[in-house]
């Protein structure tokens, strides 16, 4: 399994999480976020982040020319779509060279024909809890809804992720974990000690 660290909006936080080299890093684009990272951080800092970190951006119903444009400006690889984005909205970033990253919120169950639509238009899914909130809840859902995973997209696990994920079965299936508020001392301020004991964890857990 892969490793995200998501919702980071401090220079040298982000810095710290970035000498851990995770596999992708998570910007959070969204104002009304506790997260929102555009007020904190430089595109020249999110530049300059290792090569091999997937820099992510995190966006809610946003148009597709401000997604593009700030993507553009911070040099992002992957976009994360937290909202009501259709296929068509997808595509649009897909065919700019985006890998596109589109998030399911879940609550007690999920309807897979929901997904079909977003399968050839999306490189991932994402499934997070279902909340009032986007993201950094710090709640998992039920993570047995996902043993019948009907489709061949990769996806990330989110929501309440800590080290038990690596005992359960759903452990089996995922395609990385998207880690946030449970590695945080504030929002928007990472536990570099304990992600960096999550990902020696990972380590050992991906021999």
């Amino acid at each position: 399994m892969l490793l995200k660290v998501c919702g980071i909006t401090y220079p040298d936080n982000a810095k710290a999480v970035a000498e851990l080299l995770p596999d992708y890093m998570g910007f959070i684009f969204y104002k009304p976020s506790k997260r929102y990272c555009a007020a904190t951080l430089s595109p020249e800092l999110v530049k300059s982040l290792p090569s091999s970190i997937i820099k992510t951006g995190v966006f809610v119903d946003e148009s597709i020319e401000e997604v593009l444009k700030i993507s553009e400006n911070y040099g992002l690889q992957a976009i994360q779509l937290h909202g009501h984005e259709t296929p068509e909205y997808c595509t649009s970033i897909k065919d700019r060279g985006f890998h596109v990253i589109k998030v399911f919120h879940v609550g007690e169950d999920i309807n897979w024909l929901s997904l079909e639509p977003y399968i050839n238009v999306s490189d991932l899914f994402l499934f997070d809890t279902k909340t009032d909130l986007y993201g950094g809840s710090g709640k998992s859902f039920n993570w047995s809804v996902l043993n019948n995973y009907p489709y061949k997209v990769p996806f990330f696990l989110s929501g309440g992720i800590d080290e038990s994920i690596l005992d359960k079965p759903i452990q089996n299936l995922v395609y990385a974990l998207d880690i946030n508020s449970r590695f945080e001392t504030e929002p928007g301020l990472k536990n570099i000690a304990s992600i960096k004991a999550f990902k020696e964890a990972l380590k050992k857990f991906n021999k």
